[in-house]
């Protein structure tokens, strides 16, 4: 189990590192960073000095190397566009991201478990196969269409909760709906499909001539067991939340990373935008890793060292 962890763990960190290379090269190389921070039409003397200025005139593997070596030491560099550490703009959001993807989590836990338990339940019934339209309809919905919706029907046709902001906890309820029905589908198939496996199996049964039926038998047996391949699937979407977060804050206007992403894209701000792709990926990975780990955790094979 150990040598396991320690080769995804060693994988996990080798993806990361690729994707940062890769994002520093994609966004220096599609870019001039000089022009970035001067404007298009600046003139060439003062792109020339901000080039020197900025050390931007040295090769791009100095750099990376040069960035690598701060982010390690905590220095994620400073801000083009809003002229101020890294660091300190990712600290100012990070809280509000977070906050945003867990109640996502909870959207997502609070309808897919139950309506992949009642759909297994009620197998090749009507109520099935309305769960199971139901979720192909979430995932067939984009997330722009979902939120703009949201906001017509219940912040301004019913004013029940505010368009935009992340100053209460009601300013969440719309964006982490946004942001949770897309996950309910996966999450929801998988609940039904190991919940039907495990009402099927050999225990189950009996557990049933011991006289265990209904919420007895779905509580003590059959959900704990059936639960066990969802939460390493959540561990995953947790990340994918984190992440993929950028549409749901903009429409909403959250101050959080993925609104910090696009305003730092749309300003040309390649030192922010370098970090958050790094960031992001290192939290995507991370949580790959958790899954990854506790599938492991529930695998005898991998618990004794066989392959």
């Amino acid at each position: 189990m150990l040598n396991y962890a320690l080769q995804r763990a060693a994988l996990a960190l080798a993806v990361a590192f690729t994707v940062s290379l890769a994002a520093f090269l994609l966004l220096n190389i599609a870019t001039d960073p000089a022009y970035a921070i001067a404007g298009e039409e600046a003139d060439p003397e003062v792109v020339e000095q901000i080039r020197i200025r900025y050390g931007l005139d040295r090769p791009l593997w100095v750099r990376y190397v040069e960035w690598l070596t701060g982010v390690l030491r905590g220095d994620f560099g400073v801000s083009y566009y809003w002229n101020k550490p890294v660091a300190e703009l990712v600290a100012e959001r990070v809280g509000t991201t977070l906050t945003l993807a867990f109640s996502a989590l909870f959207v997502t836990i609070f309808i897919a478990i139950p309506l992949g338990a009642l759909a297994a339940l009620n197998r090749n019934t009507w109520i099935d196969r309305f769960a199971l339209w139901l979720a192909v309809s979430a995932q067939a919905v984009p997330n722009f269409w979902l939120g703009l919706i949201l906001i017509i029907l219940f912040a301004v046709m019913l004013p029940i909760f505010p368009v935009s902001g992340d100053t209460t906890w009601r300013h969440f309820v719309l964006p982490a709906f946004v942001l949770g029905a897309s996950s309910v589908p996966p999450v929801m198939r998988l609940m039904r499909t190991g919940l039907i496996e495990v009402m099927g199996s050999d225990y189950i049964r009996t557990a049933r001539s011991k006289g265990y039926n209904g919420g007895a038998l779905l509580m003590r047996h059959a959900l704990r067991n059936a639960l066990l391949p969802v939460v390493s699937v959540l561990a995953v979407q947790l990340g994918q939340k984190v992440g993929g977060s950028v549409i749901t804050e903009s429409i909403f206007a959250i101050n959080g990373l993925g609104r910090l992403a696009l305003q730092s894209i749309l300003g040309a701000d390649i030192p922010t935008v370098q970090m958050l792709i790094f960031l992001f990926a290192l939290v995507f990975v991370g949580m790959n890793l958790l899954a990854d780990l506790l599938n492991a955790a529930l695998d005898p094979r991998i618990r004794i060292g066989k392959p």
